[in-house]
């Protein structure tokens, strides 16, 4: 049985190449491919956040570190870990490309992250994660490696999804890029 994709899948799809493929030259069908899966999650606003024990959405980028942390932290395992570290990787690319106003000076004040501080942990986070690169988790490693190497390159990629997204018109749909 084929499992159902999200209704906006083949058009975040369709946007993440056009933008990465067509502009950046990334030409990696498995990272627009997760980069579009990123925004489908992220779509609905309730998945953005992990959750503490008491299923309360943690906010802190250092609570997040903390709950990923098997040792000294909340992560009852290291598979737990790298559910964590890859939720903060796909957060911090999320948040840094399509909402960087979010990280503006006033929030820092009160304590919000910064957004170097984001892009910072969120290559960390996706190096972790591939670190793990035994059995089930062997075959997304690489992938996860070359997110953390391109971290910047697909924040900015995001940002060109974002503004194609804010300048198209009602019933826009993207062109194909080969």
């Amino acid at each position: 049985m084929q499992a159902e994709t999200h209704p906006l899948e083949s058009f975040f799809q369709q946007m993440v190449r056009n933008n990465y493929a067509g502009k950046l030259g990334i030409h990696d069908t498995a990272i627009t491919e997760y980069v579009a899966h990123i925004l489908c999650e992220f779509s609905e606003a309730d998945k953005l956040y992990i959750r503490d024990e008491g299923g309360r959405p943690i906010h802190a980028l250092e609570e997040m570190v903390q709950a990923a942390d098997p040792i000294h932290g909340t992560a009852a395992s290291f598979d737990a870990e790298r559910a964590v570290r890859k939720h903060i990787g796909d957060y911090a690319l999320f948040v840094s490309g399509m909402y960087p106003e979010s990280m503006d000076p006033y929030r820092r004040r009160h304590g919000q992250q910064s957004f170097e501080e984001l892009v910072k942990v969120g290559k960390e986070s996706y190096y972790i994660v591939s670190q793990f690169d035994l059995e089930e988790y062997a075959d997304e490693a690489p992938m996860f490696r070359r997110l953390a190497g391109w971290f910047d390159r697909c924040i900015y990629g995001l940002r060109l999804v974002r503004e194609d997204l804010a300048n198209s018109k009602p019933g826009f749909l993207p062109s194909r890029v080969n």
